[in-house]
């Protein structure tokens, strides 16, 4: 009885569900399709000039932490208690100042994507419509959740022409 409930199930399941369809489905890399266009590339470099001073300090504090770990390494056994200390304490000063340049760093990458995404999220909506209306795409799925793609299906760089062209 169980075999053949099991297997009526099965059949009635089968009878129902519609199968998808290779043109029904594509994919799309929302993020890549964002990152590609000129306005990204424009906010990317805006950033860059933004932070470069802020960049430059930390990769000059980040030298500096490295000279002093070795100083300390090297020098330890022929250094003063109070030499020592000293040390130390320049390196955890600077290991600070480091991690607070870096942080800040961060924080601005932060607050500027947001706002770049927040910005581009109704032209995305709006290429994204197009692009499927164009090719009749029943179900748009995140590249990334995909194992394989036939190139065909994959509509990235045909978002990312989109919205290039609505900025």
């Amino acid at each position: 009885m169980r075999k053949l409930t099991g297997a009526l199930c099965l059949g009635l399941l089968g009878a129902f569900a519609l199968p998808a369809q290779a043109a029904d489905v594509a994919v799309l890399d929302w993020r890549e399709a964002l990152l590609a266009t000129d306005s990204a590339q424009s906010s990317m470099n805006q950033l860059r000039n933004q932070v470069s001073g802020q960049q430059q300090q930390a990769q000059a504090l980040g030298q500096e932490l490295q000279q002093l770990q070795q100083r300390l390494q090297q020098d330890s056994a022929v250094m003063s208690e109070s030499e020592r200390q000293s040390a130390q304490q320049e390196l955890q000063q600077k290991g600070a100042q480091f991690q607070q340049l870096r942080g800040q760093i961060a924080q601005a990458q932060q607050q500027a994507e947001q706002q770049f995404l927040e910005q581009a999220q109704p032209k995305l909506e709006q290429a994204v419509e197009q692009v499927v209306s164009r090719h009749d795409v029943k179900i748009l799925v995140d590249r990334d959740a995909v194992i394989h793609v036939e190139d065909g299906l994959d509509l990235t760089n045909e978002v990312t022409q989109i919205l290039n062209s609505l900025n």
